[in-house]
């Protein structure tokens, strides 16, 4: 039964060793989803996924590598997903996701086929990976109420950075060149020396910015190839990062967005406004919860589900689910 409810996935920055692994412990759909992703893997994603010792912090180091990443994030979050159907039922109506979570919102809204986001989401970040050099990018969040966005963008254009991230009143990511963003981020210190926290992400390249501009050349082709395989009209209750708006269901326009997406803003402000327009029961599920802090801050109050227990607290809560 289809819940009247939305569900948000975050993308890269939010994995973490172990992420998932309670799900395919305990519930048989969970596990075969990472089984799939193996088959088409040329590396092992639960081995990359658990920690380096039962309840350690550590993990593989290629979690933190784009095109090992994007694939491990992914097969987590849709074997989150299918174990909460699986358990409670869980079959949102609407789907939006950050960045590299709207490939996990297409398939989960049966766009595209898992195995086949799979392999596109390898290949997306080994174009992104490969178009700016290791130590060349850089990507810092912005944090404050009331960020000054204005003035964030007037001092990135004159040093060449993108804003990458425009992600809620109180947040957004900027995106380029290493020594650039360190200037950026030292002028902005210096002119909000007590109110604004400048935080360093742990990327491997300049995302969501013109120096990704190579990734999508190399990246279209991979989507037309793998276009014959989407359901395009069910994109129409999917969120788009491109437009801000829910996806048109044509397959161009499709095609169109997730190629302009890897080198453009992620307009997550936008996307949250039009999930909470079409229902107010919205929910996080992946690794890590950041999701959940930028609906807080747009003042609409998102349960994070990031493992079985959070997951039995906020569904068991929800009168979407209750309903059911």
């Amino acid at each position: 039964m289809t819940l009247d409810c939305a569900v948000t996935f975050p993308g890269q920055g939010s994995q973490r060793p172990g992420m998932a692994l309670d799900f395919i412990e305990e519930i048989p759909e969970s596990r075969e989803v990472f089984a799939e992703a193996n088959s088409v893997l040329p590396f092992n994603v639960e081995e990359l996924c658990r920690p380096a010792d039962p309840g350690s912090e550590y993990g593989d180091p290629r979690l933190e590598q784009t095109e090992y990443a994007q694939p491990c994030i992914l097969t987590a979050e849709i074997a989150m997903l299918r174990g909460l159907q699986a358990r409670f039922g869980f079959q949102p109506r609407w789907f939006g996701g950050h960045s590299l979570g709207e490939y996990t919102a297409l398939v989960a809204a049966g766009v595209v086929p898992f195995k086949t986001a799979v392999r596109l989401v390898h290949a997306r970040g080994q174009a992104m990976q490969k178009a700016a050099p290791l130590g060349f990018g850089a990507m810092t969040a912005l944090i404050r109420e009331g960020l000054p966005l204005d003035e964030i963008k007037e001092l990135a254009r004159q040093l060449g950075v993108d804003l990458a991230n425009d992600n809620s009143p109180n947040q957004a990511v900027v995106s380029g060149p290493r020594e650039a963003i360190e200037e950026l981020s030292a002028e902005l210190a210096s002119r909000h020396e007590e109110d604004l926290r400048i935080v360093p992400l742990a990327v491997s390249a300049p995302f969501h910015s013109r120096y990704m501009a190579e990734a999508e050349a190399d990246f279209k082709e991979v989507l037309q190839e793998a276009g014959r395989e989407f359901r395009p009209e069910l994109a129409a209750c999917v969120t788009s990062n491109y437009t801000g708006r829910f996806h048109t269901g044509k397959l161009e326009d499709l095609i169109e967005s997730l190629t302009r997406q890897v080198a453009s803003p992620v307009r997550w402000r936008d996307n949250m406004a039009a999930l909470a327009s079409v229902t107010s029961n919205l929910f996080e599920v992946g690794p890590g919860r950041p999701l959940g802090n930028f609906f807080k801050a747009a003042g609409l109050k998102v349960p994070s589900i990031v493992d079985l227990r959070s997951a039995r607290r906020a569904l068991e809560a929800s009168p979407a689910v209750a309903k059911a």
